[in-house]
């Protein structure tokens, strides 16, 4: 496979990687700040918690179903084209979601806005395998500490502006003009061509039998992540009984390892190799949960979110990056189908936890999502690849 970026008006590949990574800070920083007035637009509609929760489920059906159309787009349409259409409707769609007054706006935008999320994610995945392509070593897993980075930025700007008493459309207004600003002036330098293959270009992207396993690997991660995201704050707070100020020092501790991880992901990976990686950050998921679990004090209980969080960091980037040197599907179209797979995960596991918690307690159901992080030892030393596939050259 190949990568063009030849001509004399072609960006170096040092403006690409730039390029690139702005619109990864654009998907973390425009996710974030919608997730950091989802209370005040709770409060607004004056929906319950259950109310609540089904109206935020219609944001991860409109992206896992608009995945499968999104593997087919990139079979055909560059991914620098589908990346813009996705910045320009996230632009669009988060101020809308300012001005919303009834529930069934709310989950109409919230589907449309969960479609947008799909197109600009999976095309800056592509993007970013095709950067990896320019590059001897490994370069993919900063990609992702760009969006975590943008994540505390939006989340930090979100609480300033609840505490200026800024309304949410202003708001997400201010968000979506700088979003508009930054796509326009990175879009020039993105990559205007992806990896090129021979290979099939199909009109569903459905794994086969080699991505179905990387996408049991991302699955697994995702499963982690989404369980992180919503129950680590109530575990410290059920089962470690910390105080109500030192509820989110868990998660915060969880996203900063995460996100360290990722800009240092790539020094191991040129060190050891993605396999040796993957399994790697497998084994430092169960073992961070594991000691969340065996010992439920708040000490052991941050040391386990922090050794959690270095073993989430770089199993998706590293996914993607073996996904999009595959054989068999250009890089687009199996980036998405790995992706359906591994939404079920992000989508089905928190749930999962809370029917396990209900059921038994939620020490017993943190220890599931433990025994699925080794999962991923496990899995990531059966993926049947190339060497260039798994190995990163030096």
């Amino acid at each position: 496979m190949s990568l063009s970026v030849s001509g004399d008006a072609a960006p170096s590949r040092l403006k690409i990687r730039i390029a690139v990574s702005i619109f990864f800070f654009i998907s973390g920083f425009t996710f974030a700040s919608w997730a950091s007035r989802i209370p005040t637009l709770q409060s607004q509609l004056h929906l319950n918690e259950a109310q609540l929760g089904s109206v935020l489920f219609a944001l991860p059906m409109g992206l896992i179903l608009t995945l499968p159309f999104t593997g087919m787009l990139l079979g055909r349409v560059s991914s620098r084209f589908v990346m813009l259409a996705g910045a320009l409707l996230y632009a669009a769609l988060l101020p809308a979601l300012g001005l919303v007054n009834q529930v069934w706006q709310l989950v109409v935008l919230l589907f449309l806005f969960g479609a947008s999320r799909n197109f600009l994610n999976i095309s800056i995945n592509a993007q970013s395998v095709g950067v990896q392509a320019l590059y001897q070593k490994s370069v993919i897993a900063s990609f992702h500490g760009v969006w975590s980075l943008a994540g505390f930025g939006g989340a930090a700007v979100g609480w300033l502006m609840l505490s200026l008493q800024v309304s949410v459309f202003m708001h997400f207004l201010v968000v979506g003009v700088l979003t508009l600003l930054l796509t326009f002036y990175s879009f020039g330098d993105a990559l205007s061509e992806d990896v090129k293959t021979n290979v099939k270009k199909p009109l569903l992207a459905l794994p086969d039998k080699p991505l179905l396993k990387l996408g049991l690997i991302a699955f697994a991660s995702m499963a982690c992540e989404g369980t992180m995201y919503d129950w680590c704050g109530i575990y410290f707070q059920k089962v470690v009984h910390v105080t109500p100020s030192h509820i989110g020092i868990g998660y915060a501790g969880y996203m900063c390892a995460m996100a360290a991880g990722r800009f240092v992901g790539d020094s191991l990976v040129n060190k050891h190799g993605v396999k040796k990686m993957l399994q790697l950050c497998g084994c430092l998921i169960a073992l961070g949960l594991f000691t969340v679990v065996a010992f439920p004090y708040f000490i052991t209980g941050m040391i386990g979110y922090l050794i959690t969080g270095f073993g989430v960091s770089c199993v998706v980037p590293l996914v993607f990056s073996i996904t999009g040197k595959n054989t068999k599907m250009a890089p687009g179209p199996a980036i998405a189908a790995v992706s359906i797979v591994g939404y079920i995960g992000f989508l089905l596991g928190p749930p999962v936890i809370g029917y396990i918690a209900e059921a038994a307690n939620l020490r017993w159901a943190f220890a599931l999502v433990a025994i699925t992080g080794f999962g991923i030892t496990l899995l990531a030393g059966k993926v049947s690849a190339s060497k260039a596939a798994v190995q990163t050259n030096k």
